[in-house]
C-alpha cells in the first residue's frame, strides 16, 4: 500500500468518529477549509464501524480499514496495519472505531501544528492545522455529555470544536455520515444520515440546518398535536401569509383550511407526516413557523 505523497492531498480538518453500541449506529462528522471534505474523510459500514482519514489523506484507509475490522482486527491493530507500509504515514491522520465503540487514532509526527487526537468513550476526536488543542478537547467533552441520536451528538461536538477555535485556516465544508442497519430511506439500505455542505461560509451552521430538514423528511413522527385553539389560528394565519388561503376568517379546520394545509404539507414533500385527522406533526408545525 505504498503511496507517493502529493500536496493536493492535504485535508487539514477536524473530525469526530462515534458509535452507539445500544442502537448499532456508527458515524463520522467533519469540517474543513477544503472543498467537499465529505467526499474524502468519512467512511462507515453498518455493523462494522467507521473511519476518518485526513491530513495528507490516504483515502484507501477508509475501505481497507473497514475490511480489517470485518476480519476481526481491533481498531488499534487495523491502524497499525494501515500505516505500516505507507511511505507518507508521518503526514497521515486516521481514526477508526468499531461497532462496539472501541476506538483508536494515529497522528503522524510530521502533521502540521496543531495536530493531535483524543480517544474517549465510544468516540475519537482529531484534527490538524488547528488553532489549538482545545478544538479536539471541546469535541470530545461535548460528545460525552450530549444525549440523543448519534448524529445529534456528532453535530453538537462539531459545533463545539468550531467555537473552540477550529481550523486555523478558516471554514469551507462539512459533512455527517451515520449508518445503522436498515435505517436508510424506505428501509432498503443502512444509510441513516448522509449530508454534505461542500462550499459555504458557515458550513457547520448550514449542516445543522439541513439536518433539521432531514429529520422531517426521513425520521419517524415523534409527536402529533391537536389542531385547535391557538394552533389552529397559527396554522391558518401562516397559510394566508404563504398564499395557500385568501383569508383567515374560517372558524373550522375541516374544509378549506384542511385542504390548504394539505397542499402545503404535500407540496413540501412531507407526505409521510400528513394525517387526515385534525392533527399536525410537531416538526411540520415548526417548519411552517419558520417559512
Amino acid at each position: 500500500m505504498t503511496q507517493t505523497v502529493k500536496k493536493d492531498q492535504l485535508v487539514a480538518t477536524f473530525s469526530i468518529i462515534g458509535a452507539d453500541p445500544k442502537t448499532g449506529e456508527v458515524g463520522v462528522a467533519v469540517q474543513s477549509k477544503f472543498l467537499a471534505v465529505g467526499s474524502v474523510v468519512p467512511w462507515a459500514k453498518a455493523n462494522v464501524g467507521a473511519v476518518a482519514t485526513q491530513s495528507w489523506a490516504n483515502t484507501s484507509y477508509g475501505p481497507h480499514g473497514l475490511e480489517l475490522l470485518e476480519q476481526g482486527l481491533s481498531p488499534e491493530e487495523a491502524i497499525k496495519k494501515l500505516v505500516a507500509d505507507d511511505q507518507g504515514r508521518n503526514l497521515r491522520q486516521v481514526a477508526i472505531i468499531n461497532q462496539q465503540g472501541e476506538a483508536s487514532a494515529f497522528t503522524g509526527e510530521e502533521c502540521f501544528d496543531w495536530a493531535g487526537h483524543k480517544v474517549g468513550r465510544h468516540h475519537s476526536s482529531q484534527g490538524n492545522i488547528l488553532v489549538s488543542e482545545e478544538t479536539v478537547t471541546a469535541m470530545s467533552e461535548t460528545f460525552e455529555r450530549t444525549e440523543g441520536a448519534l448524529a445529534e451528538r456528532l453535530l453538537a461536538a462539531l459545533a463545539a470544536a468550531q467555537n473552540a477555535g477550529g481550523d486555523s485556516r478558516g471554514k469551507q465544508s462539512a459533512a455527517i455520515y451515520v449508518l445503522q442497519e436498515g435505517a436508510g430511506y424506505g428501509g432498503y439500505n443502512d444509510v441513516k444520515v448522509d449530508l454534505r455542505v461542500d462550499d459555504h461560509p458557515e458550513p457547520i451552521e448550514e449542516l445543522h440546518r439541513i439536518y433539521e430538514l432531514h429529520k422531517i423528511y426521513n425520521m419517524p413522527t415523534e409527536e402529533l398535536i391537536e389542531i385547535k385553539a391557538e394552533v389552529f389560528e397559527e396554522i391558518k394565519n401562516q397559510l394566508v401569509k404563504l398564499g395557500f388561503l385568501k383569508t383567515g376568517d374560517q372558524s373550522e379546520y375541516e374544509g378549506e383550511v384542511k385542504e390548504a394545509f394539505k397542499a402545503f404539507v404535500l407540496g413540501e414533500n412531507f407526505d409521510d407526516r400528513w394525517t387526515e385527522e385534525p392533527q399536525v406533526d410537531v416538526l411540520v408545525l415548526e417548519f411552517l413557523r419558520k417559512k
